[in-house]
């Protein structure tokens, strides 16, 4: 029976996206080429999405830019935004959404287990809903799990919690 066990799970923290939307936010206002660009930048937690808009393509980059610098100040790992379709809105200005990654999806999820039986360490792991649960016998070959998930590109920023052992 295993008596180690740690939690694989992808969440982007809101009030540090929150923080670096104000921050953002200020230096848009700031800028001199963004002056009169009625760029906003908006949060929509209960969606785990992040609005934008500006006066155009090229405005929008630049906001963008700057949201993105805001967010690695904070720590947040910009694996997890997923980026829509620039979208044209009303007065010729120009929309986009950022979804943001809360969990890991099923087909991640898998890519993420097989790579950990291709490994061939001793673990088990097993999908929980949006999170992943590793367990062992050895403290070391977690670790070594954990190395592994590190170094591998899942297109997902990857966190490990609830580290136990017995």
């Amino acid at each position: 029976m295993p008596d180690n066990s740690f939690d694989v799970v992808s969440k982007i923290e809101l009030p540090e996206v929150s923080n670096a939307i104000q921050q953002a936010l200020k230096e848009i206002q700031q800028r001199y080429d963004l002056k009169g660009s009625h760029s906003t930048i908006e949060l929509v937690e209960k969606d785990n999405k992040v609005l934008l808009a500006s006066a155009d393509d090229f405005k929008l980059k630049a906001v963008i830019e700057i949201l993105e610098q805001k967010l690695i100040k904070r720590k947040v790992s910009l694996k997890g935004l997923e980026y829509g379709v620039v979208t044209p809105a009303a007065g010729s200005t120009v929309r986009q959404e950022i979804k943001l990654q809360q969990g890991i999806d099923a087909d991640k999820a898998r890519k993420i287990v097989q790579a950990v039986k291709d490994s061939k360490k001793k673990v088990q792991v097993s999908i929980q809903g949006d999170l992943l649960r590793v367990s062992s016998k050895d403290r070391d070959t977690l670790q070594e799990v954990m190395h592994l998930l590190r170094s591998g590109d899942f297109g997902l920023d990857l966190q490990f919690i609830n580290y136990r052992s017995n």
